[in-house]
């Protein structure tokens, strides 16, 4: 039987939707407080500009999270976060698609404060 974690991450659980992102970026540096995500691939940026956006919107209001900084130009973003609250391993397990406890703790801070629960 699947351990609750992983019948919480359930690609179908509206959570876990925030992870549609991780498809298309990579963790160019990652210190614990600080990461940049890089878009992956060569595709135009208009092709995923409305998904970047929405992910800029939707971190920056994250608990946790203490910015966010879109620099189009260098199809990068930069994170600035709380490890206490938001486990590093959190950002490299959600970008590999691994469904951890600590990546869908991630997912439920992206997902909204009304969407995480107490």
């Amino acid at each position: 039987m699947p351990s609750s974690a992983a019948r919480a991450a359930d690609p179908t659980d509206e959570t876990w939707k925030i992870a549609r992102y991780a498809a298309w970026l990579r963790i160019a540096h990652h210190i614990p407080g600080r990461i940049r995500l890089k878009l992956a691939g060569e595709s135009g940026l208009g092709d995923v500009l409305a998904e970047v956006k929405q992910f800029v919107a939707t971190a920056s209001t994250a608990p946790g999270i203490r910015s966010v900084s879109l620099n189009l130009l260098a199809r990068s973003c930069l994170v600035e976060y709380d490890p206490a609250e938001i486990a590093p391993i959190a950002w490299t397990d959600l970008i590999a698609g691994t469904r951890s406890d600590a990546a869908l703790a991630l997912t439920q801070r992206l997902a909204g404060p009304s969407r995480t629960p107490a």
